[in-house]
């Protein structure tokens, strides 16, 4: 499980859940027509918004979020030069079985594609165009997330329309004004919690998750063409992990430019 992910949402549940605690009767803060327009509303839209496969992929996104990348940089460097090695000794030929072995699918059909012979290029070409798929993906999951998140706080606007209407409407019977007022005001923190507790930063995990997929999978792509190319272990390794770093600097000086750009505007 991603530590992280799951911190966060235990604290914030229990800091937020213990200030409402504090601050009196906890119940008043249940209400089951203030969570239909949300939560149904929401997953409405977002149901109008997106095909029936990629709400059903919903609950697997979630997943993603909530697990640990398994493989990280180190281990990707490692394979990819311990494959360089055993090519340098017994020829291409020799990690047609490893292939078999490995549990990435990417990282197989590389060192498949390299066993079999095929051109450079056209390996490069095949797993680039498996990355772009890969890309898009993952950015439409992404996407759905974020359509939830600007969702999320529109219908807790709607919910505050409807109670204030409610509300108005038995302007003559006092007694009816509080239930008019707990939709209109407890819509939108559930909108509000819905975006900034669950679907934003879910939604901002994914990318993180992706970007780091896709960096592994590019340096996937370096490595076989460098096993394929007969170069030496040693500068594999020194290449991947130039590349990693590499990839990492522009990454921050873009984040910096973008900081700097912001403070400015």
């Amino acid at each position: 499980m991603d530590l992280a992910t799951i911190l966060g949402a235990i604290i914030g549940i229990v800091l937020i859940g213990s200030s409402i605690i504090l601050g009196g009767d906890a119940i008043i803060f249940v209400h089951l027509e203030s969570a239909l327009i949300v939560f149904g509303g929401t997953l409405a839209s977002t149901m109008i918004s997106y095909s029936f496969k990629d709400i059903m992929n919903i609950p697997h996104l979630v997943r993603i979020a909530l697990t640990d990348i398994k493989i990280n940089e180190r281990e990707v460097i490692d394979i990819l030069v311990g494959f360089a090695e055993k090519a340098r000794r017994e020829g291409l030929l020799a990690l047609e079985q490893d292939a078999m072995e490995i549990e990435d699918e990417f990282l197989q059909k590389g060192i498949q594609l390299v066993v079999d012979g095929t051109d450079p290029e056209l390996v490069r070409s095949i797993l680039e165009t498996k990355l772009i798929f890969l890309e898009e993906r993952h950015t439409r999951g992404r996407r759905i997330m974020d359509t939830m998140g600007s969702l999320a706080p529109a219908f807790g606007m709607i919910g505050t329309l409807i109670g204030l209407i409610q509300m108005l409407s038995q302007l003559d019977d006092p007694t009816n004004l509080g239930s008019g007022m707990a939709v209109a005001l407890i819509t939108t923190l559930y909108g509000s919690l819905l975006a900034n507790m669950f679907c934003i930063p879910l939604a901002n995990k994914l990318k993180e998750k992706s970007e780091m997929e896709i960096l592994l999978k590019e340096v996937m792509i370096e490595g076989i063409l460098s096993i394929q190319a007969g170069e030496n272990p040693r500068i594999v390794e020194e290449k991947l992990a130039a590349f990693l770093a590499g990839t990492k600097k522009a990454e921050q000086e873009e984040y910096t430019e973008a900081a700097a750009v912001s403070t400015n505007a």
